[in-house]
């Protein structure tokens, strides 16, 4: 009895063809659920189903943790200038919008931010400088920037 290749070569202790893995699994500890919307939907949380996608003390690896997590992007900011002296209502379409938790108009936080839904969020535009800004998302899968995003008049 042993362990051999293919072609017939005997497998030794040391030589046996494994690699070490850096994605180590981890133990979920308690129930996960995705929700989904029915159908095409409209984006909103009515209308949809949510089912278990992980029973607690399944084991997952981080890539797999990662990919739960889809980076969100900026389509297009409504509208695109205001005050320097801030205060304006700010529209911002795009993807994966509902795990955005800051937004930032250059180095400054934006405020009263709601997440409308995963497609839009609403944020006020806080006082700057006059001229672009970028504006950042600061999004649980990693901030996103659109470069002169904003502009102060």
């Amino acid at each position: 009895m042993g362990l051999y290749r293919e072609n017939g070569q005997r497998i030794t202790r040391a030589g046996f063809p494994a690699v070490a893995v850096t994605d180590a699994p981890q133990r979920v500890t308690e129930d996960i659920y995705k929700t989904e919307p029915y159908g095409r939907g409209d984006g909103q949380p009515e209308g949809s189903r949510r089912h278990l996608l992980y029973e607690a003390g399944t084991l997952v690896t981080p890539s797999q943790i990662d990919r739960l997590f889809t980076v969100a992007t900026i389509g297009t900011i409504t509208p695109a200038t205001g005050p320097a002296a801030g205060g304006t209502t700010v529209s911002i379409t795009g993807t994966d919008l509902d795990g955005v938790s800051a937004v930032n108009f250059g180095s400054t936080a934006g405020t009263e931010l709601k997440v409308v839904s995963a497609t839009q969020l609403r944020v006020k535009a806080p006082a700057g400088a006059t001229g672009a800004v970028n504006v950042v998302l600061a999004d649980d899968a990693g901030n996103v920037t659109k470069a002169n995003g904003f502009t102060y008049a």
